[in-house]
């Protein structure tokens, strides 16, 4: 997958409602990913994806992907768990782990690896940089984009055909740099 143009933000009654996040080319095909600010569009969108490809939608996994809609951070997937096992309590974390797959293979939630656990961006499902703070694990949207060239000059440099990339920056936050 590979991010050819940079991100736009379209503004609506002086609010951000929607960001383009550009075309994105897989397998030789193109494909146009419009991301959503509000939850309920999102949702919708998310739960349209699982119909087309005929998965089951039990009340336990429409409430993960509500959750996962409206989350402005990364969730993990034991706190994804957590949040929706106080509504469906009999819910095992195997569902978590198969919906958040599910996701991932219609590239509708970007999986950030992290040294201990995986974090999911169902908001922004295309490489994008995170700054990560190590004192707090709190984990931001870097905004500043990647160029393209960088990706390609890689895979010439290396001979590699790169199919994914991420890049997590380490650091503090301002909080967490002031307390130090």
């Amino acid at each position: 997958m590979r991010l050819i143009r940079s991100a736009r933000l379209k503004v609506v009654g002086g609010l951000p409602c929607a960001i383009h996040a550009g075309t994105i080319t897989k397998n030789n095909s193109v494909e146009r990913f419009t991301l959503v600010a509000n939850p309920e569009t999102r949702y919708d969108q998310l739960i349209s994806r699982l119909r087309e490809r005929e998965y089951r939608l039990t009340p336990q996994r429409m409430a993960l992907v509500r959750l996962i809609a409206a989350s402005d951070g990364h969730p993990s997937a034991s706190q994804l768990y957590d949040r929706v096992k106080t509504e469906y309590p009999t819910m095992s974390q195997a569902t978590v782990y198969k919906t958040l797959s599910m996701l991932k293979d219609l590239d509708e939630v970007l999986e950030i690896d992290l040294r201990d656990d995986s974090h999911y961006d169902g908001n922004k499902p295309f490489p994008h940089p995170h700054l990560v703070c190590m004192g707090c694990q709190k984990i931001i949207d870097g905004e500043v984009g990647l160029a393209q060239g960088l990706v390609e000059k890689m895979e010439k440099a290396s001979g590699y055909h790169i199919v994914r990339h991420q890049l997590n920056l380490y650091g503090y936050c301002p909080q967490c740099k002031k307390d130090r």
